[in-house]
């Protein structure tokens, strides 16, 4: 048993992170039935790299789905539609604020087939604001949230962050609103509309960043790999590359001390208290570099476990897929396609005492379920 079992979910968004967010109700058991236009309305479908021919990206958020194509501006298609919405339990759509309703096929429309309907419209900003009616995607989010500005170097611009964080965070977020509204309606019987905006979302991660400027009006800048607030805790160079060391205590730093046989740091005045080590920063991260540049990465990381400080090497992708404890921990999946063989995958991360999670579709081509809905409209 799975715990979204007989949960359905039409599922007409596109890109990533509300279908990320699909995926992730799919590998807990839920329907989730991609609703694509006939010509293809997914654009990562085109972004490669591609393995044979099927987009890696679209991969990445699409495991565990079904796959029917309607056109949903012709009365034909919408009265299907309309038909599916009577037994779905989630509706899941990106389409620009005012779109559905345009189509008439907003929440205010299906809740009347369906009141126990939970409907949630992601956005760029929102259905209310002066950009409720803007386009956002992801480097947009992350440059008007600030979160762009506190990333990189001091001396550098400011800087995206390497994979599309403001999609993936909202796809949890679209996760835990559904779940939500699902244990609502098993107490009221009732279905809801969502609204979340990618914006919101972004805002909400500044966490510690916005809380100190709401505060005390401490605006952050960009600190590279340094802390706001703490110190030695940032990425030193070794003999054979870069790795990230974290002293986050006064405790660890003085095991730190003990570790580089530098004894006399711990009752140094300039590094006693965390305080004073950041203010004395700069001369600190100097002596530990002087230091950590005199042995490899494998041998600083063995002397970091002895004294329990936490550290880590900065990985490359590939080193990062293949490293022990991702393999112990069993993260990477692997699942047959019918038409472009095996694709591997990294693994729903979430592990349960007594739940194991299934990977069961592929990734759906393009309206490769479409006869099946046809013949049988889907029952559950």
């Amino acid at each position: 048993m799975q715990p979204l079992n007989n949960i359905r979910v039409l599922d007409l968004s596109r890109v990533y992170a509300a279908p990320a967010g699909s995926m992730l109700l799919a590998d807990l058991g839920a329907e989730v039935i991609r609703v694509e236009h006939p010509d293809g309305s997914d654009s990562m479908r085109d972004w490669g790299p591609f393995l044979n021919e099927q987009s890696t990206y679209y991969l990445c958020a699409n495991r565990n789905k079904k796959s029917i194509t309607l056109d949903l501006k012709t009365v034909e298609d919408k009265e299907k539609f309309k038909e599916l919405v009577k037994d779905a339990d989630i509706i899941l759509e990106n389409f620009k604020t005012g779109d559905m309703e345009r189509m008439g096929l907003s929440y205010e429309e299906l809740k009347k087939i369906n009141p126990q309907l939970i409907y949630c419209a992601v956005t760029g900003f929102g259905q209310t604001g002066p950009l409720a009616y803007e386009p956002g995607f992801d480097p947009v989010i992350q440059a008007m949230s600030g979160l762009m500005h506190v990333t990189g170097a001091t001396d550098g611009e400011a800087t995206r962050v390497g994979v599309p964080i403001a999609d993936i965070l909202t796809s949890h977020y679209v996760v835990i609103s559904i779940l939500s509204a699902l244990r609502m309606r098993d107490v009221t019987n009732n279905g809801q509309f969502i609204d979340l905006a990618l914006l919101d979302v972004q805002m909400s991660s500044l966490a510690n960043v916005a809380s100190a400027y709401l505060n005390t009006g401490f605006a952050s800048e960009r600190l590279g790999n340094r802390h706001n607030n703490v110190a030695p805790y940032q990425v030193f160079n070794c003999a054979d590359g870069p790795l990230m060391i974290c002293v986050g205590t006064d405790g660890q730093f003085q095991k730190f001390c003990t570790m580089l046989e530098r004894q006399e740091w711990a009752t140094d005045a300039r590094f006693i208290t965390n305080t004073m080590r950041k203010q004395h920063e700069a001369e600190l991260v100097q002596l530990i570099s002087d230091i950590t540049i005199t042995k490899t990465r494998d041998e600083w990381i063995a002397l970091l476990q002895q004294y329990k400080i936490p550290g880590g090497r900065v990985n490359s992708i590939a080193e990062a897929l293949e490293q022990p404890q991702v393999m112990a921990r069993d993260m990477i999946g692997e699942i047959e396609h019918k038409k472009y063989g095996k694709i591997k995958f990294v693994k729903n991360p979430l592990q349960f005492s007594n739940l194991n999670i299934q990977y069961k579709l592929a990734p759906p081509i393009l309206g490769e379920h479409t006869n099946e809905f046809q013949k049988s409209s889907l029952p559950k």
